[in-house]
């Protein structure tokens, strides 16, 4: 580290605010700009180039590791990959890459024969941008129209355009503000879809409020200003958000309206979206519920009577009036219910592993429960668009199984292979080994952990493990395949996934209890399941390098405070480690959405003191940290910069050993880091870089 030049050093300037009798200094409070999200403060910008210079000086000696470690992960993905062709009325719809391209091209063909069409063509319209993501994509019934929507910084505010596709011309309106697509981006927080009418002559869409929060749902008529859009819906409370999508009969529309605790659901005819809507259920707090429709039936999916879920029906013209089809069960967390015309597919998971149920809408015939070969795995539906179908599409990977792609017969239960992953550098699943362990944390719980290793890894504890968690929004980590971990594996490591509370990996009381003032538990959970692997002989302290991502970053920053010896390298990516501060601010994006996650330290000075002893950012003191690669993304709404950029300052000024620390932001992009699949790829293979190097692995 002698020939690196000294590390940036933020200058403090005097802040303190108060709270429930308590004054808090915050002397790098500065680094937010008053004018977010407008960045331009000098000394912000400075300090941040600044750190970005110092990132790129340290990773210099490593560069040439880092573009192996490229080369070998972009040799596993195939260049010209390209998806299942999958029916949707009378069109096949399928993507694919060009060789060396970034970004996937949307094709479609006539099912009854004919050309191939170029419906959206995603390297084309991201050529000369830094960033480039689409959000939404969505075609009107009869296949004559298509909407989408882009974000071009990072920022999350997209643009919804309009595309003839009889003509294969782009219609000159659009409209500003939209959000995403429903889900995408991130599983924090709930966002918009584009949904088309029946007739295909508008759409309903979310607007992304100046806080970033999607309280609005319009409809635009096609051909018509969107200054003229009609607001079909505005949500009033000011922590939920609202998003639209169809029934999977296509004859509703759904406005579903949540926090991260309790929902409500509006129909709208989809010929009619102006119409009085049909309210499900008014909201009732901690009472979450979706919904979907055969004929005149309900199918409401809840956690009304128990956390694992339950399956109940109502009739349409009587929505609020509930039965039980299928009660909850201690063994089976359901986790989604999906209609098709002859049949519905219920999924869960039963002691934390995927399962898919086939049930008949007759009651009296007995369910079907798909069978899947490994120990440890993910299976679920893929892409199912038609309503009337006889073959389910199912996706399917493990720890050392490729994805794949399945066909279900619903007729003979057979299950087809349509298409396995392919590394074209190739691979030998034979070479590594996979468990599922259980260790107890200090509570005497018992936690999940699924791991992936050489068939050669000592078990004597000179091992190097990388383990890696999220653990919180009831999000689960999925055992699922990684071309890019085969580099970890093949120079010698292990590779585990810590399945703590916070996530719903078994269920939603493993959720709740790592949310509010069981929060801790997560934390102590990741560090209990080391000090397991330790004790079991897969590595040693200091061998473990640990990752975590946005909420994950945050788990980071606790565990680093807390057992700083442990860890012989940490990524923290796009960290939530401000939490008390940004929990203290309802002006920030997403905080009140989130009070129902953290708690609410304005009002409630018990969610203050919690809060206040373990945010990472609170807590640095006076001692040895691992090395630590953190990032922040310049436009990123959700984890906003400053966060990352003042947990870096202060551990610089706090932190009493001479490990390497580097902050890089992304100054032209946001939550997810940089678009493009292989630009992406860097950013991934300096992160192994980094912890190849830190372990002592591979300079």
């Amino acid at each position: 580290m002698t020939d690196l030049p000294k590390p940036p050093k933020a200058a403090t300037r005097p802040h303190s605010f108060s709270a429930h009798g308590v004054t808090l200094d915050d002397p790098w409070a500065w680094l937010r700009d008053p004018g977010y999200p407008d960045v331009t403060d000098k000394d912000v910008l400075a300090y941040l180039e600044e750190e970005n210079a110092y990132f790129e000086a340290v990773i210099a000696p490593i560069k040439p590791l880092s573009e192996r470690l490229f080369e070998e992960m972009r040799g596993r993905i195939k260049e010209d990959e390209s998806t299942v062709p999958q029916k949707d009325g009378d069109w096949l719809y399928w993507t694919d890459y060009e060789t060396g391209g970034e970004y996937p091209r949307l094709w479609r063909k006539p099912v009854a024969g004919g050309d191939d069409q170029l419906i959206l063509d995603e390297p084309a319209l991201a050529a000369g941008k830094e960033y480039f993501r689409v959000g939404a994509v969505t075609t009107s019934e009869d296949g004559t129209l298509m909407a989408w929507s882009s974000d071009d910084d990072g920022s999350e505010r997209y643009t919804i355009r309009f595309k003839d596709l009889g003509g294969g011309e782009t219609i000159g309106e659009k409209i500003e503000g939209a959000a995403g697509k429903w889900g995408d981006v991130s599983i924090e927080g709930t966002i918009g879809n584009i949904v088309f009418t029946a007739k295909g002559d508008a759409i309903l869409y979310g607007v992304t409020d100046e806080n970033w929060r999607t309280r609005t749902i319009k409809l635009h008529r096609l051909g018509t200003s969107p200054a003229d859009d009609v607001t079909v819906y505005f949500e009033e409370e000011l922590g939920f958000s609202v998003g639209v999508e169809l029934s999977s009969d296509r004859k509703w529309i759904l406005l579903t309206t949540s926090d991260h605790e309790t929902s409500e659901i509006r129909l709208y005819p989809a010929d009619n979206p102006l119409a009085e809507p049909i309210m499900v259920s008014p909201r009732k707090q901690g009472r979450e519920y979706d919904v979907d429709l055969h004929g005149d039936t309900l199918f409401i999916h809840t956690n009304d009577t128990d956390p694992q879920f339950r399956l109940a029906t109502a009739r349409l013209d009587n929505p609020g009036e509930w039965a039980e089809r299928i009660g909850a069960s201690p063994h089976f967390y359901m986790t989604g219910v999906a209609c098709f015309a002859d049949f519905f597919i219920v999924e869960g998971r039963e002691d934390g592993l995927d399962q898919v149920e086939l049930h008949r809408y007759d009651p009296a015939v007995a369910p079907v429960r798909l069978k899947f070969p490994e120990a440890s795995y993910v299976a679920g539906l893929g892409d199912n668009p038609e309503y009337a179908v006889d073959k389910l599409r199912l996706s399917y990977e493990s720890m050392v199984t490729p994805g794949t792609v399945q066909e279900y017969d619903v007729a003979t239960g057979a299950i087809t292979t349509l298409k396995v992953q392919e590394i074209p550098s190739g691979y030998d699943g034979a070479k590594y080994r996979t468990e599922r362990l259980k260790i107890a944390a200090r509570d005497g719980t018992e936690v999940p952990v699924s791991i992936v290793y050489p068939k050669d890894f000592p078990r004597d504890g000179s091992g190097k493990l990388y383990l890696y968690a999220y653990g919180a929004y009831g999000y689960a980590i999925p055992p699922g395949f990684s071309t890019s971990r085969m580099s970890f594996l093949d120079r010698g490591m292990a590779f585990a996934i810590a399945h703590i509370r916070g996530g719903d990996d078994l269920g939603q009381t493993w959720y709740h209890d790592g949310k509010l003032e069981k929060r801790t538990n997560t934390f102590n959970d990741f560090v209990d399941v080391a000090k397991g692997l330790v004790a079991r002989g897969f590595t040693h302290r200091g061998g473990i390098a640990i990752a975590g991502r946005s909420a994950g970053g945050e788990l980071m920053g606790a565990v680093i405070n807390s057992d700083p010896d442990l860890w012989g390298a940490v990524v923290a990516d796009v960290p939530f480690v401000d939490v008390l501060n940004t929990m203290l601010d309802e002006s920030l994006p997403l905080t009140p959405g989130e009070w129902p996650e953290w708690g609410n330290p304005i009002e409630d000075p018990r969610a203050f003191e919690l809060i206040r002893s373990y945010s990472p950012y609170d807590n640095v003191r006076a001692q040895d940290y691992p090395p630590l690669f953190i990032s922040g993304g310049l436009n990123d709404p959700r984890v906003t910069y400053w966060e990352p950029a003042k947990w870096a300052a202060k551990l610089r000024a706090t932190k009493t050993d001479q490990n390497v620390l580097v902050l890089k932001t992304n100054m032209g992009a946001g939550h997810g880091g940089k678009s493009g699949r292989w630009e992406s790829l860097k950013e991934s293979a300096d992160e192994m870089a980094f912890v190849l190097w830190q372990l002592g692995v591979e300079r």
